[in-house]
């Protein structure tokens, strides 16, 4: 039987999780091995293994795991076996199945009817107990554990499903007073851990910041009418929060017809559903023009003379994929340049409270996901629905002042951040000014890049300080406190121009370009001091587009030289312009073969992020090595980069993994040679 207890370093927290919270908690990475493949969301899976765990040992036994296993193997239904299943309700006459569940009222027939997601039949009589006694049947519908029965009456017409029990899948319990109770048990440090765990990441891959911008994520789960911008490079769990985290959210694209449910323009018109949901994630929001509709959504209810104002509390989250780095788009426009421009709305853009840099977050790998104990998503998905009837809005004020320069709008985004934020590390509104202060901070940088932004957009609107101090009886001297984002600091010949300042190029750093000249370079076996940077860096110094081909880009330590190359091209050309380095090299048929496309999509993503678009083709008959730069260079390297001989690559302690000057090289040659440009 496999050991299903935590890793021994994790093991102290384990123990103080499992002791405050029993019957709470799961082991996360047993529960992503069973999400891997079913058809459902993690709480679902969550729900079933805790389910599971309660009944005996909490550490969870591999019995517990099979047991899940086979549920979701047999109960949980996939869209394309819906067929199969159905054929299986109708031979046996009943059936368990694990699916959401909508129901409706047929007020012809005076009787409520579901309708099943992934089974695909609707119309299937439900007992009006069940529906009353979970509610939200009615609204967005829940995950269930369903019997169905099939039984044909020749002499109706109605459908021959019917709902025979019924068991949701995700808790309704509100155990707020333990869960606020037993914070205190936890360092601060030791509680935003336990946020991360519960959310599926390890928070030893994370520093502290980008703990907190995690956390920023869930603010419009337990925060009521937050309107939060993510934009950010694919891969990086932008949309997971919102379609794997939480029962209360969904996710949305615009272009989905249940967006246009979504809001009701006028007080009569059916389907506004934006009501029944806790959150509403717009992902990768382009096409559908809702701008109008969602600003009367975030200014609230309207007062009316002949209806009681509908409270208008849904979160919304937009979330955005970026195809362009910072630099480059606080050069050539702004960090709004690559929303639709139906979402260039000033008004709009300036009732988002939070603009949450998705460039920070790296792309998501097998390393970053959690091993430990965490909170049962949906347990902590309830906790936090409860927690948004808490404001803890003017909390900092007790210790804090803001800037009176900051317009309404500036003050809301900060002060509805800070509330959630203090309601996910400090639930129970107890923290010092010590405490405060990160979450102040956090708060007022996301919405300074609003601010920032719109400013750019429109260089009449008045400039905000953003800034603090402290107050109190024992702060004699006023110390005013900026905040900046880390855009500022970053690049800040670049980030405070404005749209229609001078020529924008000036704003670009200047690339040396001396030692380019053509001629003819030997090597000698066993000489050091040879770079990448020396030999190729002059030649590619300032192009846009270069191409490279060697046939031997295949293994591993290959593939580690491209990579090099690729940091000299990063240090050699201008980072506020994006550069296309095109590879031609051959496929590797052996034991690397998969791991050859593997590494490359890993270099895509990585360099991606820095402005460099990398794209490859194979070539399995070239022989030919070569450099061709648009800047009209082309670069004949005799060895092409396979130039070092070999060494320990696999120690880190071992210096020459760092530095290329410091390995002895092959006998090579080089010859450089001016082309036409017209040539790439």
């Amino acid at each position: 039987m496999r050991d299903l207890r935590p890793p021994e370093e994790t093991n102290e927290l384990d123990r103080k999780i499992s002791e405050a919270f029993p019957g709470r908690i799961v082991r996360k990475d047993l529960a992503a091995e069973l999400k891997e493949h079913a058809p459902v969301p993690s709480y679902v899976v969550e729900h079933l293994l805790s389910d599971q765990t309660a009944k005996a040992d909490p550490t969870g036994t591999d019995d517990d795991v099979a047991r899940v296993r086979t549920m979701l193997a047999t109960n949980a239904v996939r869209r394309e076996e819906a067929p199969g299943m159905q054929s299986r309700i109708r031979e046996r006459g009943f059936y368990d199945v694990i699916d959401q569940v909508q129901v409706t009222l047929n007020g012809k027939l005076d009787q409520y009817e579901a309708r099943f997601s992934n089974l695909g039949i609707n119309q299937v009589t439900i007992d009006a107990a069940l529906v009353v006694r979970d509610p939200k049947l009615l609204t967005t519908g829940i995950w269930c554990m369903c019997r169905i029965g099939y039984k044909r009456d020749g002499a109706s017409r109605t459908a021959p499903w019917r709902i025979l029990d019924l068991k949701p899948l995700q808790t309704s319990r509100d155990d707020r007073e333990h869960y606020i109770a037993m914070r205190p048990k936890f360092s601060d440090e030791e509680w935003i851990d336990l946020l991360m765990r519960s959310v599926g990441l390890n928070p030893s891959m994370f520093g502290e910041r980008i703990k907190l911008l995690h956390l920023v994520r869930l603010i419009p789960f337990v925060e009521s009418n937050y309107r939060l911008l993510e934009l950010g490079p694919k891969g990086t769990g932008k949309s997971h929060t919102y379609t794997e985290f939480s029962p209360h959210g969904t996710l949305v694209s615009d272009d989905d017809p249940v967006a246009s449910r979504l809001f009701r323009d006028d007080g009569e018109a059916p389907g506004d559903q934006v009501r029944h949901w806790d959150t509403v994630a717009f992902d990768e929001f382009s096409g559908r023009d809702l701008v109008a509709t969602m600003k009367r959504h975030m200014d609230g209810p309207v007062p009316s003379a002949t209806t009681q104002p509908e409270r208008r509390e849904a979160s919304l989250a937009f979330e955005g994929n970026t195809s362009h780095n910072v630099p480059y788009l606080l050069k050539h426009a702004d960090l709004f340049d690559e929303l639709p421009p139906q979402y260039h709305d000033p008004d709009f853009l300036d009732r988002i409270h939070y603009f949450l840099p998705g460039w920070e977050f790296e792309q998501v790998r097998a390393e970053v996901f959690s091993h430990g104990y965490g909170f049962v998503v949906d347990y902590l998905a309830q906790i936090l629905h409860r927690l948004r009837e808490i404001d803890f809005s003017r909390a900092f004020e007790r210790h804090f002042t803001l800037s009176r320069t900051l317009s309404a709008h500036d003050r809301e985004g900060v002060a509805k951040t800070f509330s959630g934020l203090m309601k996910l590390m400090h639930p129970d509104g107890q923290a010092s000014a010590e405490q405060m202060q990160p979450l102040l901070r956090c708060a007022m940088e996301g919405r300074k890049r609003v601010t920032d932004q719109l400013h750019r957009m429109d260089g009449t609107t008045s400039e905000s300080d953003f800034s603090y101090t402290r107050v109190g009886p024992d702060v004699p001297v006023a110390v005013w406190i900026s905040v900046h984002t880390l855009e500022e600091g970053d690049y800040p010949e670049l980030y405070g121009r404005r749209q229609g300042d001078g020529n924008v190029h000036d704003a670009a750093p200047s690339i040396e370009r001396t030692g380019a000249q053509e001629g003819h370079v030997a090597f000698t076996e066993n000489q050091t001091g040879v770079t990448y940077d020396g030999l190729f860096g002059p030649y590619i110094a300032g192009a846009a587009r270069i191409v490279l081909k060697d046939p031997y880009i295949r293994k591993p330590y290959q593939i580690r030289n491209f990579t090099e190359f690729l940091e000299t091209v990063l240090m050699f050309t201008d980072r506020t312009e994006e550069v296309h380095v095109h590879l031609v090299t051959r496929r590797n048929d052996g034991r690397f073969a998969s791991e050859q496309t593997e590494k490359f999509s890993e270099i895509q993503s990585t360099f991606g992020r820095l402005g460099i678009t990398f794209t490859y083709e194979f070539d399995d008959t070239g022989h030919d090595r070569s450099i061709v730069t648009d800047t009209g260079w082309r670069v004949v390297p005799g060895r092409g980069l396979d130039i070092y001989q070999p060494y320990n690559d696999g120690n880190w302690l071992n210096p020459l993994t760092r530095r290329q000057q410091l390995r002895r090289v092959r006998a090579f040659e080089v010859t450089t040679i001016r082309t036409d440009q017209s040539d790439i």
